[in-house]
């Protein structure tokens, strides 16, 4: 069994705040770190090494995520749509001082209900024979539209946290996607859907964030045999490739190891993603906990004992990817002593 592990910011990306590691026992991961073969690379959004490692290529500048989520979201139109798609998620922009900050539905609940009255509105003010909104998910929306439109994007999670001004479209057809954007916003400002939220206290869908745009893939090819996640991008992947397995990911790690399921496994724990996002220091320190137990230290004992032929740990944040690859016999480096986290997160970061 060879498994590579996706952990989407396994380091703290701020390197002001290097106290964030103390306390932490982390001694499988440490081990397994300091005893492999590393290299660095450029830093790359969750979304896109994953279509990478599938063997997908841009299609007019973007990574066509909108049309792989349809397998998940809506799979008959996966198999059928000849238009191009389009991810308009709902999001909450805040303006502070002259910045616009934006986040993404990690921070707020919509209901379906909420979701289907944005979006008959947004269509009948907005959408025409030329763009669709739909809601296949309350927190997950699409634009679908005849020709694709000569325009880049960013990706959500890209953005969140962030100032928008640095991210929007570009591209020739820029332009008119500004003007949607702003009249959307006019018109959810307004929205008792939002009127009726902000009574309540809750934060107000004041906007939507187009990216992930492509047309549907006909075919893709994993170089994996199977791939375990909670994560909906993984899955639609998955259903997306023809030679792949696809479960939810294992509940008992050491139960799966004993499994001795043979091939090339892709596991993804995007749990530390929100939190290094979000800047929740609290949660991410405990989440990583929690993985030294429930992961490390489980694949650690299944390395040793030729379990596990291979473990590639993949991690990346807004500064740089990592890539950490350890065999059994890697473990017998005498030599290589065990370093601390803060010491690879500094090598890294």
């Amino acid at each position: 069994m060879n498994i590579n592990l996706l952990i989407p910011n396994l380091f703290w990306s701020d390197t002001s705040q290097p106290e964030i590691y103390d306390g932490l026992l982390m001694h499988s991961l440490e081990t397994l770190l300091s005893k492999c073969i590393s290299r660095t690379n450029s830093s790359l959004e969750m979304e896109i090494w994953l279509c990478k490692q599938f063997n997908l290529q841009q299609q007019h500048g973007n990574w066509p995520i909108a049309p792989l989520m349809l397998h998940v979201d809506a799979p008959f139109l996966a198999k059928t749509s000849k238009d191009f798609w389009m991810r308009a998620d709902p999001v909450h922009l805040r303006i502070e001082q002259n910045h616009i900050m934006l986040a993404d539905s990690q921070s707020f609940e919509i209901s379906p209900e909420e979701a289907e009255r944005l979006i008959q509105d947004l269509n009948h003010s907005l959408g025409n024979q030329d763009f669709i909104f739909s809601a296949f998910q309350p927190h997950r929306w699409y634009i679908r539209i005849p020709k694709a439109p000569e325009m880049q994007t960013h990706t959500l999670s890209h953005v969140t946290c962030k100032n928008i001004n640095n991210f929007l479209p570009t591209g020739k057809d820029s332009s008119i996607w500004h003007k949607i954007f702003n009249e959307a916003q006019m018109l959810l400002h307004e929205h008792p859907v939002n009127q009726a939220r902000e009574s309540r206290g809750e934060l107000i869908i004041n906007s939507i964030w187009p990216w992930g745009g492509g047309n549907i893939l006909q075919s893709i090819h994993s170089p994996y045999t199977h791939a375990w996640s909670n994560n909906d991008f993984s899955q639609s992947l998955a259903l997306a490739a023809s030679n792949i397995n696809y479960s939810n990911l294992p509940t008992d790690v050491n139960k799966w190891l004993q499994t001795k399921i043979s091939g090339n496994h892709l596991v993804v724990l995007d749990s530390l993603r929100s939190p290094a996002i979000y800047k929740n220091a609290y949660r991410w320190r405990e989440t990583l906990r929690n993985m030294e137990h429930n992961w490390f230290l489980p694949l650690y004992t299944a390395i040793k004992n030729g379990k596990v032929r291979q473990l590639t740990i993949t991690t990346s944040n807004e500064i740089a990817s990592h890539h950490f690859v350890i065999t059994r016999s890697d473990l017998w480096k005498f030599w290589l002593f065990s370093k601390p986290l803060l010491a690879h997160s500094r090598k890294i970061n």
